[in-house]
């Protein structure tokens, strides 16, 4: 299952990364949305802004200014760039699988401090023990063949004391391993919340916007898997979510 994931999302990448040649397309989660969680966009991000307020919720559970952080998985860049603007740590590296979107991020988001790299999840080797305050993994994991092989690296890379902030999802009848992996890492788990609902809403509150963007960038004949993938209401996607056949999570853990 998880091994047709990664190379349906690979294609889409593929895909999105050769038709958005402009950079409309900064952020690829599903979003957040939480009206008691105050957030100030900047205006390249309010279009964006339920996908960017995923990232406040990451950003904001630790204090990131003057830290060095790097996300793994960083897709196309918006979300890195977001907390760079908006929590001011001292560096931040981006990593992404796809070279095209490492490409893409280095030439888009350039800001002092922020850099790029292409580099697989699951082996980090050229990043040394210890570089890191903090490591950020957005909606990318359930995407990765071996989640315990991640998971190893998050713990040497990071620095003792440093944070892994991370949030994806998983099919309900998943989430129970993917608790035992995150406990058999050692770390301490500081924050543990289902933040399903609040994606469902951000689905729906976003799903015009998403339909435009679909019907722009996408031809026709594959219209209907852009907007699965998109989670537009009524996709196999948006639906999965809504009865929590699909379950996702929000988790803050510390390495002692």
């Amino acid at each position: 299952m998880v091994a047709l994931r990664e190379w349906l999302f690979r294609i889409w990448y593929w895909y999105v990364s050769n038709v958005d040649k402009k950079g409309e397309v900064l952020f690829m989660n599903y979003g957040y949305s939480n009206p008691e969680m105050p957030v100030s966009l900047n205006a390249e991000d309010i279009p964006n802004k339920y996908s960017a307020q995923l990232y406040h919720l990451i950003g904001s559970a630790t204090d990131l200014k003057g830290k060095d952080i790097v996300e793994v998985g960083c897709g196309r860049g918006g979300g890195l760039s977001y907390i760079v603007n908006t929590f001011s740590p001292a560096t931040a590296l981006g990593v992404d699988l796809n070279k095209r979107a490492a490409k893409f991020c280095s030439k888009h988001h350039n800001k002092q401090g922020l850099s790029f790299a292409q580099g697989d999840a699951q082996d980090l080797s050229f990043i040394a023990d210890g570089s890191f305050d903090a490591i950020i993994n957005v909606e990318s994991s359930h995407r990765y063949p071996r989640m315990d092989l991640f998971l190893k690296e998050v713990h040497r890379v990071l620095r003792p004391g440093g944070y892994f902030l991370y949030t994806d999802f998983r099919y309900d009848h998943e989430m129970t391993e993917l608790k035992q992996q995150l406990a058999a890492t050692g770390m301490v788990i500081h924050k543990e919340i289902m933040i399903t609902d609040n994606v469902v809403q951000a689905l729906e509150a976003d799903d015009q916007r998403k339909r435009v963007l679909v019907k722009k960038l996408a031809p026709r004949l594959i219209h209907k898997v852009a907007l699965n993938f998109a989670g537009t209401i009524g996709s196999k996607t948006y639906n999965q979510f809504a009865t929590h056949k699909y379950e996702y999570y929000h988790f803050v853990m510390q390495k002692n």
